[in-house]
């Protein structure tokens, strides 16, 4: 697995709340109801949104209408805003198989497919926004 688990939620949170702020982006959603639609630990995802929301993706606020909501539009933020706030880009940088001294002058056994791979795992990160990905969802009705 690429992305850590933290990585994921963040990402299917920020999801869930660029689709659920098609109707109204500066509406705040309530953490408790997005950790139930991702069917996740409400501690687990208030840990991950503080990480993005330190990183400003999210934007927060305390109160009886307090939640989070993008901080910027959907079409500014892409996959890999939180990969690297998350995860960091190490993923992209490092040997598949977690080898210390694989490089080009001393490949591991996947070094030459990885490379090719992992670039474009990055391209698809630096070109995916998060408003695509809402679209995709609501056009294909797909669940969090």
């Amino acid at each position: 697995m690429l992305l850590t688990q933290s990585c994921m939620i963040g990402i299917r949170a920020a999801l869930a709340v660029s689709v659920q702020g098609k109707d109204d982006i500066e509406a705040y959603r309530p953490i408790r109801q997005i950790a139930d639609a991702l069917d996740v630990s409400f501690h687990f995802l208030t840990k991950i949104l503080q990480v993005l929301t330190h990183a400003k993706i999210m934007e927060s606020y305390k109160g009886p209408n307090g939640g989070v909501r993008l901080a910027k539009p959907p079409e500014e933020l892409f996959l890999i805003d939180i990969v690297e706030a998350i995860d960091g880009t190490s993923v992209f940088s490092t040997c598949l198989l977690g080898l210390p001294g694989c490089g080009v002058e001393t490949p591991c056994p996947v070094h030459d497919e990885w490379a090719k791979s992992k670039d474009q795992i990055e391209r698809l990160f630096r070109e995916t926004s998060l408003a695509k990905l809402s679209d995709d969802t609501c056009e294909k009705l797909l669940r969090f």
